[in-house]
C-alpha cells in the first residue's frame, strides 16, 4: 500500500509537495468558477485550465481527461484532469468509480507519486468521500506515494494517515 501524507488545500499545500510526480484534479461539467484545489491550480497556471474548459477541448464530462504541462510554476511537474460529469449528480458509486478510474489511468502513466483532492459534491459527506478513497483509488494507484489535499474535517477521517 502506498504512504499517504496530508496537506492543506491552498497555495501552501500546493507548494509543499515537492518530490510529487503528478497533481490529479477533478473537475465537473458544472464547475464554473473551479472549486478548490483546481481553482488554485488555475490561478498558479494563469487561467489555463479555464481557457481549456471555455474552448471546449476539456469539459468535464465523466470520462473526459486532459493531461497539463505545469510549466515549472508548479512542483508539480504533470497534471492529470478527470471529468467527473455533474458535481451535484455526484454520488458514492459515482466517487468510487472515479477515484478507481483515477489510480488505473496513473498507474499505466507510471505516477510514482501523486497528489489529489477527493473530490466533494451532490449529497456526499466527508465519510463517503474517505470511503470512496479507500475503496476505489488505493486498490487500484500502484505507486508508492499519495499527497492527499484535504481540510481538517476529512484528515480525521482517514485511518492512520500522515501529515
Amino acid at each position: 500500500m502506498s504512504q499517504t501524507t496530508t496537506h492543506d488545500i491552498g497555495m501552501e499545500g500546493l507548494d509543499s509537495l515537492s518530490g510529487v510526480d503528478a497533481l490529479c484534479l477533478f473537475v465537473a461539467q458544472d464547475d464554473r468558477p473551479l472549486p478548490a484545489t483546481a481553482g488554485y491550480v488555475d490561478w498558479r497556471l494563469c487561467g489555463v485550465l479555464s481557457r481549456v474548459l471555455k474552448g471546449g477541448f476539456f469539459s468535464g464530462e465523466k470520462d473526459d481527461w486532459l493531461l497539463l504541462p505545469s510549466d515549472g510554476k508548479l512542483e508539480v511537474p504533470r497534471i492529470f484532469v478527470v471529468g467527473l460529469g455533474a458535481r451535484r449528480q455526484l454520488d458514492s458509486e459515482g466517487l468510487q468509480e472515479a477515484l478507481a478510474g483515477a489510480g488505473k489511468v496513473l498507474s499505466r502513466a507510471k505516477v510514482a507519486s501523486v497528489a489529489l483532492e477527493i473530490p466533494a459534491g451532490g449529497a456526499l459527506d466527508d465519510a463517503a468521500r474517505a470511503e470512496g478513497f479507500q475503496k476505489g483509488f488505493v486498490p487500484a494507484f500502484k505507486g508508492g506515494r499519495v499527497a492527499l489535499l484535504v481540510d481538517k474535517a476529512l484528515v480525521r477521517l482517514l485511518p492512520g494517515r500522515k501529515g
